[in-house]
């Protein structure tokens, strides 16, 4: 399956000045039911950071079809003998219409409702402190229901807060990738931002 069958998304990031490769690092996964998104922040910046974030990456293209809770425990395995990282991770499942998300560190992530005429404009993940690979604390994740136009949005900490405010309507979800790049890198980091808009189908 096609992972645009189920979500339309985006990806923008960049490297610190002066690194030749970034440690935030982005899945983007089919599976079955639909599909998993996340952002991986692996601990620093440049080369060690790159490579604990493509281990961590790796991991998680590998046993994608677990849930996310399994998941993060995978990678907390992986990652055992490196820095460690941190993470976020959706499940988009179409059948359901839901999302289930969770997250570990300072990766943010935000949830935009296309209708907020019945529920709140937004929601947002609540990460858990810790690192993955090191030290993570006890994890419940979260389910939610989504419906076609909701978007998420997961930033790592190189970019500022409120990179989900004021965003245009009528824009895809790479130009609000592009658009929170250029409006809100701190510059002082790595930087990521993914956006997955979820189209209320699938195949």
């Amino acid at each position: 399956m096609d992972a645009t069958a189920v979500i339309d998304w985006g990806v923008a990031g960049s490297p610190l000045a002066g690194e030749a490769e970034s440690g935030d690092l982005h899945l983007v996964k089919p599976i079955p039911t639909g599909v998993l998104v996340a952002v991986v922040d692996g601990l620093g910046h440049g080369a060690e950071a790159a490579t604990v974030a493509r281990t961590a990456v790796a991991t998680l293209d590998q046993h994608a079809r677990e849930s996310v809770l399994a998941l993060v425990q995978h990678c907390h395995h992986a990652l055992g003998r490196t820095r460690g990282a941190v993470m976020s991770l959706a499940n988009f499942d179409y059948r359901a219409g839901i999302m289930t998300w969770l997250g570990v560190g300072n990766v943010e992530g935000v949830l935009l409702h296309a209708d907020g005429s019945e529920r709140p404009a937004r929601a947002s993940l609540l990460t858990r402190g810790g690192i993955v690979g090191q030290e993570v604390p006890p994890l419940r994740a979260v389910t939610v229901p989504v419906f076609a136009g909701d978007t998420l949005l997961l930033a790592s900490d190189g970019i500022k807060r409120g990179f989900a405010d004021d965003l245009p309507v009528d824009a895809s979800p790479q130009q609000w990738a592009d658009r929170i790049l250029a409006n809100h890198r701190k510059g002082t980091d790595d930087a990521l931002v993914l956006v997955a808009r979820y189209l209320g189908s699938g195949p």
